[in-house]
């Protein structure tokens, strides 16, 4: 259970009510300073903060949590930042269903129904 510090974010956790975030915000989430999250942006190709209207980095929830994987990784489990981009790149590869448009997996459904069927009055 996480203790609240204030009433919008859990200790330890990204504010609830947010959906960007100032890079000093993401700083203090994710317990770096903001130099080493602008690293980061340059070593891990997931990380793409978007700019304010006075250049200003906005990430967005997505961003904040793949950064909390990042420090996972580096920090606490010691990976190398090539150990962890490889260990992100593996763990984000689509899935079968995901290289397919919704209209492809419709045909490939059918083709396998007519298929199942074909085998079913060739085994009786």
């Amino acid at each position: 259970m996480s203790t609240v510090i204030d009433d919008q974010q859990p200790a330890g956790g990204i504010p609830s009510d947010k959906l960007y975030f100032r890079i000093g915000e993401v700083a203090r989430i994710v317990g770096v300073k903001p130099y080493v999250l602008r690293y980061w942006e340059s070593e891990f190709s997931g990380v793409r903060p978007g700019k304010s209207r006075s250049n200003q980095r906005l990430y967005r929830r997505k961003d904040v949590e793949k950064l909390l994987k990042i420090k996972d990784l580096l920090h606490a489990r010691r990976y190398t930042i090539e150990g962890a981009r490889q260990f992100l790149k593996v763990q984000e590869e689509p899935g079968d269903d995901e290289l397919l448009s919704p209209r492809q997996l419709k045909r490939l459904r059918q083709v396998r129904e007519t298929l199942v069927d074909l085998k079913k009055k060739l085994e009786s």
